[in-house]
């Protein structure tokens, strides 16, 4: 792995953990905020993808949000043809409440971790 692909490893991962230290501390409004973070750092590789809606469906199920456990169901679903098919909606932040197809604007500090990736 290259030292650039690294860095946003590294975001990954400590966005996921603020995302689990915010659930624990009973934040799901936190916890979801860093998984969306998450979300959008990881999309591009399978397992990381995964493993940030299961944490999505997870929160939304602690907070009682069918809607989000619903649109996280039908995500996880959905992760495997997306990754098998080429089509990810690059920037997405993953969550029930915007389409699972739309594309959306990164975040310059999080496009700079992403272009780097593909260098």
């Amino acid at each position: 792995m290259s030292k650039t692909g690294s860095l946003r490893i590294e975001a990954f991962e400590a966005a996921m953990s603020q995302a689990r230290q915010h659930r624990a501390a009973g934040d799901a409004k936190s916890a979801f905020a860093a998984l969306e973070r998450a979300h959008v750092l990881g999309q591009l590789d399978f397992v990381p993808h995964l493993r940030v809606h299961w944490q999505m469906l997870r929160v939304g199920w602690s907070a009682g949000d069918r809607r989000e456990v619903a649109g996280q169901l039908m995500r996880i679903a959905l992760v495997p043809v997306g990754h098998l098919m080429g089509r990810l909606p690059v920037g997405n932040t993953g969550g029930a409440n915007v389409s699972a197809f739309k594309p959306m604007a990164i975040p310059p500090e999080l496009e700079r971790l992403i272009e780097e990736r593909d260098r």
